[in-house]
């Protein structure tokens, strides 16, 4: 069953949340890697239908 667009871009927010507290510890690579995948889903709750 496919996810509302709404909760895609919840868990988009939640991994740019992520990100920002890699990037706060000074884990750049996966704060990088964060936003990529924040990214991501981002785009698939922006193109999703119901």
């Amino acid at each position: 069953m496919p996810q509302p667009p709404e909760e895609w871009l919840r868990q988009a927010d939640y991994d740019m949340d992520t990100a920002d507290h890699m990037f706060g510890g000074g884990r750049y690579f996966y704060a990088v890697f964060m936003c990529h995948l924040s990214i991501e889903t981002a785009l698939k709750g922006l193109t999703e239908k119901n």
